[in-house]
């Protein structure tokens, strides 16, 4: 480390951090990227996977300059060392977006950096290649292929890398067509993001097993198979997939709108492929299965239009001022923030109650998701004040009870007179 070569290599390596760190950040602030979902950025500059790419990219490109020059020898170490860094980052960002907060994205993620960095010690002290000559000797055959350790584990490596890029596109491709979108489209996006994703990790899936050495066309009974199962077994569960797409494709229900499924009421969050999450504004949530939304009657409160009536009764006095009654009600229904001016909020006089009048508001709001029962409750409060300032009088159940004497005893005495229904009064005792 004290030689001239080597002090020029260490100063071209930092020379390769400082440029790829520089490129990275003037492309991130360029694109305005959201960092958290960004596999190329990440949350912080170093974080993502252009970083490590490009660095590699940078030093590759060094270590060819400098070999005509002299013999290199830490760059003999560097680049087995940004290569693993790469395939870690690589893998563990695209883990992260693809499958968010799955349990199992942790032990991935530990996995291939253990993996990569075994690899890479292996490499830089010179055991792979001997490691992977005895692992080739190490043959079987099976029907008429001949297959080695080697071939199989370069095979999975393949296999991973393919399906480790078939998510990156995909994850691409979602959150490029999700990005900004709302309502009816933001369906629509949703659906031909699934539809990808689909057909990418089928295609993926093939090409990894044709990497691996597996013979597709041996699959064509199998997927005879698979079939049959669908049409028996699988009926239900291939019921709720296209289901699923047809619901996204004619846009019956859409992400945000207020619906009422088997007497749940709550506001649709996400439409998978299987089923349907529905949250209500409790914070419980169900789990639909999208069959249910193209056999059943689902009620939609906001198909065509978001806006959603409530009504609350009120009863007053028969001395009650009808007039100033439905002019405090209106105004009281108004003065609510979320109570739409248009339709206009409106009071009828529904029932001649056996107490008092019966009065009915009803009134329109825009945003159901964010709760009912709080602005149902703000209006009451107004009415309930209102009509206390003004000294208009919520009556209380009112029963009239009449009582009848009961006839004179034959012995003389006086006797309480004893009240409809609970038997005749006994005589006193001598």
């Amino acid at each position: 480390m004290t030689q001239t070569n080597a002090l020029i290599e260490l100063a071209s390596l930092m020379a390769c951090v400082l440029l790829a760190w520089l490129a990275v950040r003037l492309l991130s602030r360029t694109r305005h990227v959201a960092h958290d979902a960004s596999i190329l950025f990440g949350r912080r500059i170093v974080d993502g996977v252009l970083f490590p790419l490009l660095l590699l990219v940078l030093a590759y490109v060094a270590q060819m300059l400098l070999a005509r020059l002299f013999p290199l020898a830490l760059f003999r170490l560097a680049i087995p060392v940004l290569l693993a860094l790469a395939v870690i980052r690589l893998s563990v960002k695209v883990l992260q977006v693809a499958f968010k907060n799955a349990p199992v994205v942790r032990a991935l993620e530990r996995t291939f950096s253990w993996l990569a960095w075994a690899l890479m010690v292996l490499w830089v002290s010179g055991l792979l290649p001997i490691i992977l000559d005895e692992l080739d000797n190490i043959k079987w055959k099976v029907g008429g292929s001949l297959l080695s350790v080697r071939a199989l584990l370069q095979g999975a490596l393949t296999a991973g890398v393919v399906l480790l890029i078939t998510l990156w596109i995909s994850s691409a491709i979602e959150s490029r067509l999700l990005r900004s979108a709302t309502g009816g489209e933001l369906s629509l996006r949703k659906a031909v993001s699934n539809a990808t994703r689909a057909a990418l990790m089928f295609v993926g899936l093939l090409l990894a097993l044709s990497s691996v050495g597996i013979d597709l066309t041996a699959l064509s009974v199998l997927g005879g198979a698979i079939g049959v199962g669908v049409g028996f077994g699988l009926q239900k569960l291939a019921s709720n997939y296209v289901s699923g797409f047809v619901m996204l494709a004619e846009r019956s229900v859409r992400i945000g709108d207020n619906i009422r499924v088997d007497n749940f009421e709550g506001r649709i969050t996400d439409i998978n492929a299987r089923y349907t999450v529905v949250r209500a504004p409790s914070g419980r949530e169900s789990i639909v299965p999208n069959e249910m939304f193209i056999i059943n009657r689902i009620e939609n409160l906001s198909l065509s239009d978001t806006r959603v009536l409530q009504s609350t009764v009120v009863s007053v006095g028969y001395d009650s001022d009808e007039e100033l009654v439905i002019r405090l009600l209106t105004e009281a229904a108004l003065a609510q923030e979320r109570v739409l001016p248009e339709p206009a909020a409106g009071v009828n006089l529904t029932n001649f109650g056996a107490d008092g009048l019966e009065f009915t508001l009803n009134y329109w709001i825009c945003d159901p998701e964010n709760g009912m029962q709080n602005v149902r409750s703000k209006v009451n409060l107004a009415i309930l004040k209102s009509l206390r300032a003004h000294h208009i009088e919520i009556p209380y159940p009112q029963r009239v009870i009449h009582i009848h004497a009961g006839p004179a005893l034959e012995s003389g005495h006086e006797s309480s007179t004893p009240a409809a229904g609970f038997g005749k009064a006994l005589p006193e005792s001598e």
